[in-house]
């Protein structure tokens, strides 16, 4: 697999959920498509899924949420808990890293937009959070979706993604 690019086609990948199916990225073609990395334990990531289940309600089947888990240290159970308290539909699970190396994902969450021609039109932050700002103003994650909805490409197209590191070892 090579690396991403923005406006390159977003490269294919297969995984599966918490229940052992497998789940594709292609199989989602012809939508909108998050791609977020995840994790059970990052605060940062319960606030942010909290987000993507209101706004999910508002764009509906034109937008698909594939949320993957690529934190080496963090069990299945632990997982699944989180995932049902939080009503996720589904979680994908890539424990080896594999798909958050191909995708440069360094952060929990680390979102990235894929538009319903398979291209990376957003790579980055969910909001405009950091260490100096706790409460955010703008939610770029939500602007792209909602241009890609309305026709038109973001007006942003990358940010610094913020979150907890992936943990690509389970020793770190």
């Amino acid at each position: 697999m090579r690396l991403v690019n923005l406006e390159d086609l977003a490269p294919d990948f297969e995984l599966p959920d918490l229940e052992g199916r497998l789940v594709s990225l292609g199989h989602h073609r012809g939508r909108i498509v998050i791609v977020n990395f995840w994790s059970c334990e990052c605060p940062h990531v319960e606030r942010t899924d909290r987000l993507l289940m209101t706004w999910h309600q508002r764009w509906g089947r034109q937008v698909s949420l594939l949320p993957v888990a690529s934190n080496a240290m963090e069990t299945l159970d632990a997982m699944v808990a989180a995932a049902r308290k939080r009503q996720l539909p589904r979680v994908l699970v890539d424990q080896q890293h594999r798909i958050a190396d191909v995708y440069e994902a360094s952060t929990t969450p680390h979102v990235f937009v894929v538009d319903a021609m398979g291209r990376v039109r957003y790579r980055g932050a969910v909001d405009d959070t950091s260490f100096a700002r706790r409460v955010p103003t703008r939610f770029f994650l939500e602007e792209a979706v909602d241009s890609l909805l309305e026709g038109r490409t973001p007006r942003v197209a990358e940010t610094q993604p913020y979150g907890c590191a992936i943990v690509r070892d389970a020793l770190e």
